[in-house]
C-alpha cells in the first residue's frame, strides 16, 4: 500500500506534506516537535491532526500486514486467483479482510464439516450449481453410505445443504452487502430483562431506535445494561429482506434444486450470518461510540488542563471530611508547603470556632489570597463554612471549589509518597487541592487522566486506547505551554516529549547536584539524555536564569542562529529581548516582508512567525489568553433557587447530552444540549468547552433529587 498517497486523499492533504509526516514519524520524531518545529514540511497543522493521521498510519500498516498474512495463507492453499488478489488488494477494513479468508480459514468442527468428510461436497456442488433436471433427494440416494454415517437419502441432503449453508455464509460479497443494509434499516432494542427489577436503565427497558442514529451515550448505557444482566439487546432488522439479499445473489432461474438452494440460504441467513453480523454490527456500533466519548473526554481534558493558572498567590487547600475533620494545607506562590493542621468544622464534631480562628490565623499569618475547596465528602458544609468566614471576618479572600477527582490517587502514589514522604495521605490531598488552582497542568499531570473525571462511561472503554488518547493530550498541553527547566517536577518534566520517567529524575538528579540549570545546552550533561532527545525536548523547556535569553523562549536551538540574525537584519540584539525593546519589530518584518526575510534568513515563513512571536513575547503562557477562573466569597443553597434565576457559572464537563455547569450551588446543573442555544447543534462541544464562564437561567429544580437543570437561551417563564 502507498501510505503516503492514501493518507493524503483521506485527508485531503497535499501528498507531499503526507509523505514528509510519516517520514518524520518514521524517523523518531514526536507530534508535539513535528507540529511545533516542522511546520513548513506539513503546511502548519496543529497537533491533533497530525495525531489523527499518526494513528490512522498505524491502523494501515496493521491492515496491510493482515493483507499479506491473508494472502501468504490462501497461496499456501493454492487457492489464489485473480479476482481474489484483487478484491484483497482493494479492502478497506480488516472486517473486508477477514469476510475474503473466511472462506479458506481452519474452522472448528461445524455441520458443514462433518458432512464434507462423509463425502457430501460434490452432491452439495451439484445442487448449488442449479443446473440439473434432477431433484436433490433422487440425487441424494447415491451418497448413502453406511459406513460413513449416512443412512438415508434424506440425511444425505440435509448434509449437502449444511455445505451449501456454510458456503453462502463465507460468501464476502454477501455479508458486506447484508451488513450495509443491516445497519441502513435496522433498529437497536433493549428489553428488560426483568420488567420488574428497578435499576438506572429503566429508559431503556421498551427502547428502539433506527442504528442510523443511536446516540454513543446510549449505546455505552446498553452495552453496561446488558453486562450488569438488566437489560436484553438484539438488533431487529427485516429478516425478508435479509433472505432476500441471498437468494437473489445465489438463486438461478428455476430448476429443480431451486426450492433446496432457498432453503439452504434461510438456514445460513438464520443460522450463520445474521448472528454473526448482529455481533459485528454492536461492535462497531460500541467502537464507533467508545471513539466519541474518547474524543469528548480528549477535548474536556485539554481544556481542563489548559485552564488558566492562578498565578503569584498564595493558596489554602481544604480538603473536607465529616469525622476525620477537613485537611488544610496551605502553599506559597510558587506551590511550596508552608504549614498543615486539620479543623472540624462540619459534624459531628462541630468545632465551628475553633476552625474558624485556625483557618484566619493561617491566612493573615501567611498572606493566603485564595482558598481551594474540594468537592467531595462534606464539601458543601465546608464550603459555607469558609464563605461565612469571609464575610464575618471582612477577609481580602476568595475561593473556588474544586474538583478533587483523582486526589485521592495521587496522595496515595508513590509519587506523592516522594514529594511528601512526611505527611499524612489526607493532608497530601489537601497539598494537591490548593496547587490545582493555582496551576491545574503542573498538578493534573501527576494524577491517571482516566481519573481526572470529566469523561462518561470511561470505564466502558478499552483501556489501553483510552489511556493512549488521553496521554496525547497531556503531552500536547505540557509541551504546548512549555516547562520550567529549574522548577518542574519529575512528573511534570516526564510529559515534555523526548523525556521519559528516568532521564526526568536524572535532570531533577543533576539539578540537585548541580545548581539550577544556566542554560539548554546544559540538558546535554543529563546521564541518558542523548542528542536526538535533546532535539525534541529543547524547545519545550524553559531556562529563564539563562545568560542567553532565548533560551527562556519557544524558539528551538536550532533556529538560534536565525533568530540572532532576524535581530540584526533590523537593528536589534539580543539584549533588548529582556529589555523589551522589541516593540516594532514585527511591524518592521511587515514592512520588510516576512517572504524576503524568511529567504534571507534561510527559514520558511511559519518559522519566521512563530519566532516573531515568541521574540516580542519571551516565555508567554498561552493559557493567560484565556478567560480567567471564576472565584467566589459566598455561596447559595439549592432552597434559594428559583426558576428564571439568572446565574453565571463555570462549565465543569461537557457530554454527549449537555454541560454540567458549577453555579456555585455545589451541586452541577445540567444544561441539556435543547437548551445550550436556539441553534439545533450536534453536539454540546460545538458551543462549550471546560473552563467555560456562561450566563445561565434556572428552568426547573428538583431539591428532593438535588437536581437543576439550566438554559442558556434566556430567561424562562416563571413558576
Amino acid at each position: 500500500m502507498n501510505f503516503a498517497q492514501a493518507l493524503a486523499e483521506e485527508f485531503k492533504i497535499k501528498p507531499e506534506y503526507s509523505e514528509n509526516i510519516l517520514k518524520l514519524i518514521d524517523d523518531g520524531n514526536t507530534i508535539p516537535f513535528i507540529a511545533r518545529y516542522r511546520k513548513e514540511m506539513h503546511g502548519s497543522m496543529d497537533d491533533q491532526k497530525l495525531r489523527e493521521i499518526s494513528e490512522r498510519y498505524e491502523y494501515l500498516q496493521n491492515l496491510d500486514k493482515r493483507r499479506g498474512e491473508v494472502r501468504t495463507s490462501i497461496e499456501n492453499l493454492g487457492k489464489m486467483t485473480d479476482e481474489l488478489s484483487a478484491a484483497l488488494e482493494n479492502a478497506a477494513t480488516l472486517t473486508e479482510i477477514e469476510d475474503i479468508y473466511r472462506p479458506y480459514k481452519p474452522k472448528r468442527k461445524t455441520r458443514a464439516s462433518v458432512a464434507r468428510e462423509k463425502g457430501l461436497e460434490p452432491l452439495a456442488a451439484v445442487i448449488f450449481a442449479q443446473e440439473t433436471g434432477e431433484y436433490p433427494i433422487d440425487m441424494a440416494a447415491a451418497y448413502v453410505n453406511p459406513e460413513k454415517e449416512v443412512t438415508t437419502a434424506e440425511e444425505a441432503l440435509q448434509g449437502a445443504l449444511d455445505i451449501i449453508a456454510e458456503d453462502i455464509s463465507d460468501n464476502a460479497e454477501i455479508r458486506k452487502r447484508l451488513r450495509y443494509v443491516a445497519f441502513a434499516n435496522g433498529n437497536m432494542v433493549s428489553k428488560a430483562a426483568d420488567p420488574e427489577a428497578q435499576s438506572v436503565y429503566e429508559n431503556y427497558y421498551d427502547y428502539s431506535e433506527p442504528m442510523t442514529k443511536a446516540a454513543g451515550y446510549k449505546i455505552l448505557a446498553i452495552d453496561r445494561g446488558e453486562r450488569e444482566k438488566f437489560l436484553k439487546v438484539s438488533i431487529d432488522f427485516d429478516r425478508v429482506k435479509g433472505v432476500g439479499i441471498i437468494t437473489n445473489t445465489v438463486l438461478k432461474g428455476n430448476s429443480p434444486c431451486t426450492d433446496a438452494v432457498r432453503t439452504a440460504a434461510e438456514d445460513a441467513y438464520d443460522r450463520l450470518i445474521f448472528p454473526s453480523i448482529q455481533n459485528e454490527l454492536r461492535g462497531e456500533l460500541t467502537d464507533s461510540a467508545v471513539e466519541n466519548a474518547i474524543k469528548v473526554f480528549s477535548e474536556n481534558l485539554h481544556q481542563l488542563l489548559m485552564q488558566p493558572p492562578v498565578k503569584g498567590k498564595v493558596a489554602m487547600g481544604l480538603d473536607p471530611g465529616y469525622r476525620m475533620g477537613c485537611k488544610v494545607a496551605v502553599v506559597d506562590a510558587t506551590g511550596r508547603l508552608l504549614n498543615t493542621t486539620v479543623i472540624y468544622p462540619v459534624p459531628p464534631i462541630n468545632k465551628v470556632e475553633e476552625a474558624k480562628k485556625t483557618v484566619t490565623k493561617f491566612i493573615k499569618a501567611y498572606g493566603v489570597e485564595i482558598i481551594a475547596i474540594g468537592n467531595g465528602t462534606a464539601g458543601k458544609e465546608t464550603e459555607i463554612f469558609a464563605a461565612n468566614l469571609i464575610r464575618e471576618q471582612n477577609l481580602n479572600v476568595s475561593y473556588m471549589v474544586v474538583s478533587e477527582a483523582g486526589a485521592s490517587v495521587y496522595s496515595a502514589s508513590k509519587l506523592a509518597a516522594e514529594e511528601f514522604p512526611d505527611y499524612d495521605v489526607n493532608v497530601r490531598s489537601a497539598i494537591s487541592i490548593a496547587r490545582r488552582l493555582q496551576d491545574p497542568l503542573a498538578e493534573l499531570v501527576k494524577i491517571d487522566p482516566k481519573a481526572i473525571g470529566v469523561g462518561q462511561y470511561q470505564h466502558d472503554m478499552p483501556q489501553k486506547r483510552l489511556s493512549e488518547a488521553l496521554d496525547g493530550v497531556v503531552e500536547d498541553c505540557v509541551n504546548a505551554v512549555g516547562v520550567d527547566l529549574n522548577t518542574a517536577s519529575p512528573a511534570l518534566l516526564s510529559k515534555v516529549v523526548g523525556i521519559s520517567s528516568a532521564v526526568s529524575k536524572n535532570i531533577v538528579a543533576y539539578r540537585e547536584a548541580n545548581g539550577e540549570f544556566k542554560s539548554r545546552k546544559e540538558l546535554l550533561k543529563v546521564a541518558k539524555l542523548g542528542p536526538k532527545a535533546f532535539e525534541q525536548c529543547a524547545g519545550f523547556m524553559r531556562v529563564a536564569e539563562s545568560d542567553n535569553p532565548l533560551d527562556a523562549t519557544a524558539v528551538h536551538p536550532e533556529s538560534y542562529a536565525a533568530a540572532e540574525n532576524l535581530l540584526k537584519l533590523f537593528g536589534f540584539t539580543t539584549a533588548d529581548i529582556k529589555n523589551g525593546r522589541l516593540g516594532k519589530l514585527k511591524e518592521t518584518a511587515e514592512r520588510f516582508g516576512y517572504e524576503k526575510a524568511a529567504e534571507q534568513l534561510g527559514i520558511g515563513v511559519p518559522t519566521l512567525t512563530d519566532i516573531i512571536n515568541e521574540l516580542m513575547r519571551p516565555g508567554r503562557d498561552p493559557r493567560d489568553e484565556l478567560p480567567k477562573p471564576l472565584l467566589r466569597t459566598d455561596v447559595m443553597d439549592i432552597k434559594d433557587l428559583k426558576v428564571g434565576m439568572e446565574l453565571q457559572g463555570t462549565v465543569r464537563n461537557v457530554i454527549d447530552f449537555g454541560a454540567f455547569v458549577d453555579i456555585g450551588v455545589h451541586q452541577d446543573g445540567l444544561v441539556h444540549i435543547s437548551q445550550i442555544c436556539k441553534r439545533r447543534i450536534r453536539h454540546p462541544s460545538e458551543v462549550l468547552k471546560v473552563g467555560d464562564i456562561v450566563k445561565v437561567w434556572v428552568l426547573s429544580l428538583d431539591p428532593a433529587k438535588n437536581r437543576i437543570a439550566l438554559t442558556m437561551k434566556g430567561e424562562p417563564p416563571k413558576e
